[in-house]
């Protein structure tokens, strides 16, 4: 019972309110202070506690992976450049288009500083330390989708909070399913990169 109070407290903390904070008027320096503390209280217990590792695991059927993917893939390119072509079209494939280096580039930095973090975190830590808290795998997934939208506050759209949520159902239904780190992030680079190259990389913190 306690440990389980302090693990609601604890999820609490490091997923609702420190993202939070990040939204609030304060130092830019107390914002990179609590969420660094955040970081490495997190990777402490992945590391130590949950013991997480991180090899690329010999069971994963990768075939089953990009079929499944392939499907969902497609729906994403018909609605999001559907989206763009109507709502945005000066900026449809606008920086792969003018600058391909710089979309390269920053598509590299999202991937390996931001998708695979966001992975290990939202997915590996979470499902790992708090599955046991839910009794239902439907709220666990609700939950996690959430939570993971919530971390997405701080670009102050609405729209960016929608397709965080989608997206986070999706991630979490992956991951799942195939207990990989390494899959949920290969579908949650692909989506965002697509983003990116379609011409929703703005509302998302890309250069443009």
């Amino acid at each position: 019972m306690k440990e389980s109070l302090y693990k609601l407290i604890e999820l609490f903390v490091l997923f609702v309110i420190i993202p939070v904070t990040l939204v609030i008027n304060l130092s830019i320096r107390l914002k990179i202070s609590i969420a660094l503390i955040g970081l490495i209280y997190t990777i402490v217990l992945l590391v130590r506690s949950l013991k997480m590792n991180f090899r690329i695991s010999k069971q994963i059927e990768w075939l089953k992976f990009f079929k499944h993917l392939g499907g969902k893939f497609l729906v994403l390119i018909l609605l999001t450049t559907f989206y763009v072509y109507v709502y945005n079209r000066e900026n449809l494939f606008g920086v792969i288009s003018k600058d391909p280096k710089v979309w390269l580039f920053f598509s590299f930095v999202y991937v390996f500083c931001s998708v695979y973090p966001q992975e290990v975190i939202y997915r590996t830590f979470f499902f790992m330390r708090y599955k046991a808290l839910f009794k239902n795998e439907t709220m666990l997934i609700l939950v996690n989708a959430v939570l993971f939208s919530l971390a997405h506050l701080f670009f102050r759209n609405a729209l960016v909070m929608i397709l965080t949520f989608l997206g986070g159902i999706v991630f979490a239904l992956t991951y799942h399913k195939t207990k990989s780190t390494l899959l949920v992030a290969i579908e949650h680079a692909i989506y965002g990169c697509w983003l990116y190259t379609v011409g929703m990389g703005e509302m998302l913190g890309f250069p443009t």
